[in-house]
């Protein structure tokens, strides 16, 4: 009895423990299974952050590819540019020493006073057959002009429309001028100027004792033209009032944009007066137009008097033919005497001529005689 008990006992224990064991067991796999679950998720969120981590290489790597082709074009257009731009340099540093030849030569043709006056009247034809003046039809050159005593000879006169004449000297001071452009130090460069400055206002006052602005058909004052504007600019930094001293002495100086302005005006006002004489020879041609048509009128008048009157003359002959001729005949016929044909009446001419009515010309033109209208037949002949 009490071994079933014991036994009894000993089963219960053995099956409590086995549950207790098995529990542990079971947990102890859950938490297997928990820790493996983990691990797999993990492993499936590093295997995402892996694949987002390629694909960014990925693009990285494609920028970089492109920012290499990219940088490989901008240096191949660089080293194309800097060829270039060496090429350019090269030909202003050409053209730089091409100018500067020429340069020198043109100054060195501007120390003479000579070929500066040259120099200066090419540049003034140029502007005036710019301006649409014609020479020796608007403008005439190395015109002689007697003032007093002495004989001058200015380098252009305009022939302004009504008889003026407006004189152009293109000879100008250069020599101070050339100096002071090359010159680096401030100080002389100042000095330079103000020498060339004294040097036009000279030039200014030679030209005003010429008298080409006293001549009777003369505006009062006279032009020089100064080739650069530099020439007069320069010179009123200087002095500013260089060009109210000139006005003094009754000369102009004027530049190349002055001087085509001048010019535009002078042409402007020729070819307004080419319209206004236009204007009074088509007047006149009309006039004589009326006086011919009045002419031509009046021998209209005359030819249609003479139609009439041989209208009234040939009626006459009619009846003194119908009264005379044919009654007899038409009686000789009657009795017998041979005909061909039968004698027909004679119809009078009843017809008006047409009148021109004297008020549609004057009549002025009117009245001119026969004479006059044979004159201008005769002259168009």
């Amino acid at each position: 009895m009490n071994t079933a008990i014991y036994l009894l006992i000993g089963l219960t224990l053995g099956i409590g423990l086995g549950l207790l064991i098995g529990y542990f067991r079971l947990n102890s796999e859950r938490g297997k299974v928990s820790l493996l679950n983990s691990q797999i998720d993990a492993m499936r969120q590093e295997e995402s952050r892996l694949t987002t981590l390629n694909e960014q290489l990925r693009s990285v790597t494609t920028s970089m590819t492109q920012l290499n082709t990219q940088s490989q074009e901008a240096e191949i257009k660089r080293t194309r540019a800097e060829s270039e731009m060496r090429a350019q340099i090269e030909n202003m540093k050409l053209g730089n020493e091409t100018l500067l030849r020429e340069t020198t030569k043109l100054a060195g043709a501007l120390s003479n006073s000579q070929t500066r006056g040259k120099y200066g009247e090419a540049q003034l034809e140029t502007l005036l057959e710019n301006a649409g003046l014609l020479e020796n039809v608007h403008f005439f050159k190395q015109d002689y002009r007697s003032s007093g005593s002495e004989i001058t000879k200015p380098d252009i006169k305009i022939a302004i429309p009504g008889g003026s004449e407006l004189f152009i000297d293109s000879k100008f001071p250069f020599d101070r001028f050339l100096e002071a452009i090359v010159e680096k130090d401030p100080l002389e460069r100042t000095r330079l100027m103000q020498a060339h400055a004294k040097d036009l206002m000279g030039h200014v006052t030679s030209l005003a004792k010429r008298g080409y602005q006293e001549s009777n058909n003369s505006p009062d004052y006279v032009v020089l033209f100064a080739p650069f504007e530099s020439i007069l600019s320069e010179a009123l930094d200087v002095d500013p009032q260089l060009l109210h001293k000139a006005f003094e002495k009754n000369v102009t100086i004027a530049t190349p944009t002055t001087m085509m302005a001048l010019l535009r005006t002078v042409a402007y006002v020729f070819s307004r007066s080419e319209l206004a004489r236009n204007a009074q020879e088509i007047q006149d041609l009309a006039g004589e137009l009326l006086k011919r048509i009045g002419k031509v009128h009046s021998k209209i008048e005359t030819l249609g008097d003479r139609i009439k009157s041989t209208e009234r003359a040939f009626n006459d002959l009619i009846k003194s033919a119908e009264e005379n001729v044919i009654k007899p005949a038409r009686k000789m016929v009657k009795l017998g005497a041979p005909s061909s044909s039968k004698l027909k009446a004679i119809e009078d001419i009843d017809d008006e001529v047409r009148q021109i009515a004297p008020k549609e010309i004057g009549s002025a033109a009117l009245d001119d005689g026969d004479d006059d209208l044979d004159e201008g037949e005769s002259d168009e002949k």
